[in-house]
């Protein structure tokens, strides 16, 4: 169900490589969610680095919605850099396990198997 990688970069760095690896394989940063920055500015410590990127691919996304317009409720897809145990992470939810709770169409398949494929390239390349 999850894909998770460590890295020996810093979480500023693992980020700023995923970001890199999303553009080069065709895909856009929608945003970056820095859930520590939101949680301290609400007044509360998280003591671990923790960025949810968001990301997409446009001709995909639109065959995705054009298929079965509720799965918008999944998209876009995330991947987070986070630290735990005191070692960064990068890691997703496979959008192929996400799919197979949410929808029996064969053609939205084989989508999230080339997004999923594409993801965990991104996610090795900025390891």
């Amino acid at each position: 169900m999850k894909y998770i990688v460590e890295t020996s970069k810093t979480p500023e760095q693992a980020t700023r490589d995923l970001e890199a690896a999303v553009k080069e394989l065709g895909f856009g940063v929608m945003h970056v969610h820095d859930i520590k920055q939101t949680l301290h500015d609400k007044g509360f410590e998280l003591p671990n680095a923790c960025r949810i990127l968001e990301i997409c691919n446009p001709k995909q996304a639109l065959a995705v919605l054009s298929e079965e317009m509720s799965l918008n409720l999944a998209l876009p897809c995330r991947v987070s850099v986070y630290q735990e145990a005191g070692k960064t992470k990068i890691g997703m939810f496979r959008p192929t396990a996400m799919l197979s709770i949410l929808s029996s169409s064969e053609k939205l398949k084989t989508i999230a198997l080339d997004v999923e494929q594409k993801i965990i390239q991104m996610i090795d390349a900025a390891r």
